[in-house]
């Protein structure tokens, strides 16, 4: 009966983490540029009965001999999947969409004294002021962080007056005067999604656990593709993760049932004269 509960006290804590993965995604459905991230279960440790002696008597088994008695189930990993969400039409010519599904935006994000290079997806963009008089503008994300440039973060003069985003993530600014100026979102090819962290404010970081090799690699515009005026959507299928919750929902009901069950047997053991 110990084992029993074992089983399933372990199981259903991995199915907690299952939950609170699908219902961060559902969570999300709305959010721009919001990738998904997918569960990986494996076995936990096993343990191997070898008893039978006598492998003539089993002519024919298809299976492995002797009998393997496991522990429940772990949750291995956790898998973010780039697929490219629905392209939304918004008109706003400061927001811009990324087509190809493994690119990102590299913004500047400061905390704690340290600035450090994050990635998005979120094309949300806005110009907010960097000093009192408002002579100048930095383009940035909607919670405020530096959108960088090819030449770093990108600062406009005050006094523009129209902005657009091109093919391969240029920005025009046109000033007050006629004058244009042209900018290049610095963008990056993510060669290593499972390197990805979530970081917060719909931004990924290069995890401290990073494995080997190189996790992004920034391309040059003539290999950049995006949409101006436009934003990218989030690429949770609302039905599939709705069905993904009932099922989770369910063995998490099974393994809560199973412990009920082994209490009960324990119950009965126990009260044998």
């Amino acid at each position: 009966m110990n084992r029993m509960l074992t089983i399933a006290s372990n199981t259903m804590g991995q199915l907690q983490n299952q939950l609170d993965v699908i219902s961060n995604n559902i969570a999300n459905v709305n959010t721009v540029g919001y990738k998904r991230r997918d569960t990986n279960f494996s076995e936990m440790l096993t343990q191997q009965y070898d008893n039978q002696t006598r492998y003539d008597q089993e002519l024919g088994r298809n299976t492995p001999f002797g009998v393997r008695y496991g522990v429940g189930a772990k949750l291995a990993h956790t898998a973010l999947q780039l697929d490219a969400g629905a392209i939304q039409r918004t008109e706003r010519k400061l927001d811009v969409a990324l087509v190809q599904k493994n690119q990102f935006f590299q913004v500047n994000v400061t905390e704690n004294g340290r600035t450090e290079t994050r990635y998005t997806r979120d094309g949300s963009f806005q110009l907010l002021p960097i000093n009192g008089d408002g002579s100048k503008l930095q383009l940035s994300t909607s919670e405020g962080h530096p959108v960088l440039g090819t030449n770093g973060p990108i600062i406009v003069d005050g006094n523009a007056k129209d902005f657009s985003f091109n093919e391969t993530g240029g920005l025009t600014v046109t000033n007050q005067n006629g004058t244009r100026t042209n900018y290049q979102l610095a963008v990056v090819n993510v060669l290593k999604p499972q390197n990805f962290e979530s970081a917060g404010s719909n931004l990924f970081r290069i995890s401290q656990a990073a494995t080997a090799g190189q996790t992004v690699r920034p391309i040059n515009a003539n290999q950049v593709s995006t949409m101006g005026g436009a934003l990218e959507q989030s690429n949770v299928d609302l039905a599939t993760s709705m069905t993904d919750l009932t099922i989770t929902q369910k063995a998490y009901q099974f393994s809560s049932r199973a412990i009920t069950m082994a209490d009960e047997m324990s119950g009965l053991i126990n009260g044998l004269r």
